[in-house]
């Protein structure tokens, strides 16, 4: 399959891209935890011949700024170590924390680039969100949606997306864009501030373009697509009468089958329906776990990929060749991002069997990886985390789920079949 782009994105070579793509948090940052189990993650990927590493370094609270981008940094250039066509994803989120907002020093280059004269002060909270009150306070107590319809939005933007493309990073997700441009009439300013950032990549990512997308159907703006595929939840239909079993259905709830909307690339091509990828996003549970409701966005009461960790071995597989073959088989450009590492919205135990893995490991892995517990049993270990790891379950990897296998198996597939 060619990976081959520089400048531009052939519509051939994104497919390509995104049929390898998976959600993999934490290979740069996830906030401030970067994953300790880094090299097995690697290896797994490479393993796998994934391509696409969605999600890999982002904040959605608080963190030490530049510590967060001299890992996203360091691991970037490790991660192109062992495979130089990884497009690594990060995100600029639709959330903006006070105290941490107003701790980032603005680079005299961000000034620059929108024509302004250098100032020596931070970003402004204040001054970035929605002056009606609108998302005000929406993720909790000084956290908010920004808006993009102010200057110092598209001035943190602009800066948090150039400087994951300084990093090595080739992909930016810009979340909900829906919330953040909600009083942006024809989302002028987001083409402003897209146009930056693509002039931005222009010159200094490593191959010369960065791909962007969001948690949207669509968005064009004069005839071009901000966006160079489109990317949504899948949302899974429960089945009623079949306790944790859901399936894909076209039309259900707001969901992104038969509906990504036509455009023309940022790259020049133009599709009847964008290209897109559908993940298994994570959003919270609700108060009636295990009750199915069509009327929310929840899976038998959880997010995603918390239902789908929850799921037995076989059950997870089945459900993987699944999806991927109901996906494939409708939509020629649709495709699935397959779970890698991502934070659950419940405490989910895994049971791992080893002679050489110490409790004194567990204890150092415990902060890192949201270990909430762990019991030893003669030679095997329960470990309760908050985390899902597609990994292979070994001593570099202990509470992995061990679906890298199938998720290989998919991606191979699909070689055999552009071969034939």
């Amino acid at each position: 399959m060619d990976f081959f782009f520089d400048g531009y994105i052939s519509r051939e070579v994104l497919n390509n891209y995104l049929s390898r793509a998976v959600t993999h948090c934490g290979i740069g940052e996830d906030n401030s935890l970067a994953s300790s189990t880094f090299e097995d993650d690697i290896r797994m990927l490479k393993n796998e011949g994934a391509k696409f590493i969605g999600r890999a370094s982002y904040v959605w609270d608080s963190t030490d700024d530049e510590r967060h981008y001299r890992i996203a940094k360091e691991r970037a250039d490790r991660a192109h170590e062992v495979d130089p066509d990884f497009i690594l994803q990060a995100c600029v989120f639709e959330c903006i924390q006070q105290s941490f907002v107003n701790s980032v020093k603005i680079p005299a280059w961000v000034f620059e680039a929108f024509g302004l004269d250098r100032e020596d002060r931070t970003f402004s909270y204040e001054s970035m969100i929605f002056e009606n009150g609108r998302y005000l306070n929406q993720w909790g107590k000084d956290s908010s949606v920004e808006d993009i319809n102010r200057l110092e939005s598209r001035l943190w933007i602009y800066y948090r997306a150039c400087s994951y493309i300084h990093a090595g990073f080739e992909g930016i997700h810009f979340g909900q864009v829906h919330l953040i441009g909600a009083e942006d009439a024809g989302f002028r300013y987001f083409k402003e501030v897209m146009a930056m950032i693509r002039d931005y990549a222009a010159k200094h990512a490593r191959r010369h373009y960065v791909l962007c997308d969001a948690h949207t159907h669509g968005i064009s703006v004069d005839g071009v697509s901000l966006f160079d595929y489109n990317c949504f939840p899948i949302r899974l239909k429960e089945v009623i009468d079949s306790p944790m079993e859901c399936i894909c259905e076209e039309g259900y709830s707001d969901g992104l089958f038969s509906r990504s909307a036509a455009g023309v690339s940022p790259s020049g091509w133009a599709a009847d329906s964008m290209p897109f990828i559908v993940e298994f996003d994570n959003f919270g549970r609700s108060r009636a776990r295990g009750v199915p409701d069509h009327d929310s966005h929840f899976a038998w009461g959880y997010d995603e990929i918390t239902w789908f960790a929850l799921l037995r071995d076989d059950a997870r597989a089945e459900f993987l060749r699944y999806i991927d073959q109901w996906v494939n088989e409708r939509y020629p450009e649709g495709w699935v991002q397959m779970p890698s590492r991502r934070i659950m919205t419940e405490s989910l135990k895994r049971t791992y069997a080893s002679n050489t893995l110490t409790a004194d490991r567990l204890a150092e892995l415990a902060p890192v990886e949201y270990i909430t517990a762990y019991a030893k049993y003669e030679d095997s270990y329960d470990i309760y985390r908050w985390y899902y790891s597609a990994n292979r379950p070994s001593d570099a990897c202990p509470y992995g789920y061990g679906d890298e296998d199938v998720i290989k198996e998919l991606f191979a597939s699909r070689s055999i079949v552009e071969e034939k």
